[in-house]
């Protein structure tokens, strides 16, 4: 009986051990999708002839995809010995696929077929190369909205934390504070955009104070929430103790609402965004959603697209950076420490 359940046993393992290696090698397989999607991309592009044989198409979109091909074979390569970077390709691999054959698709619908036409609807290749052609000016200009942006979200979040743990701690001040809130909530911050450029010294100081008013109410609210959802035993406990009131505010109040001060700042950072670009647009003379609005009315939409495409890229970086400060900072939230 022994030795039958023995058998059993090594079969199993032996089973559990194939099925193991059938799921590795589905896995790996998966993770090539992607790449041959995009080989499929470049053959597509030099291929298939244009819809138009006039058209001058460069290399300068094959390259691209071939700077892609290599970042996707290097992450595939350390991914063997970095379990974390094998997951995220594993989670992610459906998601580069779809990008990829949206160019495609994307390509055949301007360049090979001209279903979609010019000027609105420019190739990829043509964007890159209006980026190209001028990158300096977009270097420039992706400066100036980072500048303008980040003047306004730390002068509204700084004054949002202060705000939000005054009204949050104290009655009286809340008694004040909680009235404006309910004013300002219901109104986008961009509606007071014409009054304030107005009013204004210099139309960059009026985009900052946009900005930072949106960032303000985000942050003051979430912090409000925070502090007053605190335990009142904690308090109770620290006064018995001694404490006094900046005591409380600094040893209890802060670090118990600090995941709501944080969540407050990173959606803040979209309001933030959100503001700039409408502030650029109509008033300030300099930045990504000014230089937009140039290339628009110009009617050079390759050079938009571009615009739009880098805008888009920049605000993602700067949304992740500011989710990895927060993560950082509460990682004994993560870690289940009280």
């Amino acid at each position: 009986m022994e030795d039958t359940n023995a058998i059993r046993d090594e079969l199993t393992k032996k089973d559990l051990e194939k099925l193991e290696n059938n799921n590795k090698k589905t896995s790996f397989f998966k993770l090539l999708i992607p790449l041959i999607v995009i080989f499929l991309a470049i053959g597509e592009y030099l291929l298939l002839p244009n819809a138009d044989p006039s058209v001058s198409a460069t290399n300068l979109y094959p390259k691209f995809l071939g700077f892609l091909i290599a970042i996707y074979l290097i992450e595939l390569i350390l991914s063997f010995k970095i379990e974390r970077l094998r997951d995220r390709l594993s989670y992610k691999w459906p998601l580069f696929t779809a990008v990829f054959v949206i160019f495609i698709i994307f390509d055949v619908l301007t360049l090979k077929k001209s279903i979609l036409k010019l000027p609105y609807f420019p190739w990829l290749d043509m964007i890159l190369n209006s980026m190209a052609a001028d990158k300096s000016y977009l270097l420039e200009s992706v400066v100036s909205s980072l500048k303008l942006l980040f003047t306004g979200y730390i002068i509204g979040s700084l004054l949002g934390i202060i705000t939000g743990i005054l009204a949050g701690y104290f009655d009286k001040v809340n008694y004040w504070v909680d009235p404006i809130l309910k004013l300002l909530g219901p109104i986008p911050t961009t509606t007071w955009l014409p009054v304030v450029m107005v009013l204004a010294i210099n139309l960059f100081q009026g985009a900052v104070f946009i900005i930072a008013l949106g960032v303000w109410f985000q942050v003051s609210l979430s912090t409000i929430t925070g502090i007053r959802n605190v335990n009142p035993a904690y308090y109770d406990a620290a006064q018995t103790l001694g404490a006094n009131n900046m005591q409380m505010v600094r040893k209890i109040a802060i670090p118990s609402a600090s995941p709501n001060i944080f969540q407050g700042l990173v959606s803040a950072m979209s309001a933030a965004c959100n503001a700039l670009i409408v502030a650029e647009m109509m008033g300030v003379e300099s930045g990504l959603g000014w230089y937009i609005t140039w290339k628009s009315s110009w009617a050079d939409y390759s050079a938009m697209y571009g615009a739009i495409i880098l805008l888009a890229i920049t605000f993602i970086i700067v949304n992740i950076l500011i989710k990895k400060i927060s993560d950082r900072i509460l990682v004994w939230k993560k870690e289940g420490v009280n």
